[in-house]
């Protein structure tokens, strides 16, 4: 199980949850909806990129790092 404990993994994971939420979105509640959720997802996605963005300029401290 440790394995699995990835930033990738992590990223995969919520991309086949996005896509659900929007494929349910766009089947159950219309286009108005799902403009809606776009921009929710959008959002999410500038935020995903900032943080991915942080991982590598400000990587953890070393004491951390040791650890793993």
């Amino acid at each position: 199980m440790r394995r699995y404990r990835n930033y990738w993994v992590y990223s995969c994971g919520l991309g086949v949850a996005w896509a659900v939420v929007l494929g349910l979105t766009s089947a159950l509640r219309g286009e108005s909806a799902l403009r809606r959720v776009l921009l929710v997802f959008a959002g999410f996605c500038i935020g995903w990129v900032s943080t991915t963005i942080a991982r590598y300029v400000y990587p953890p401290p070393k004491r951390a790092r040791r650890r793993r």
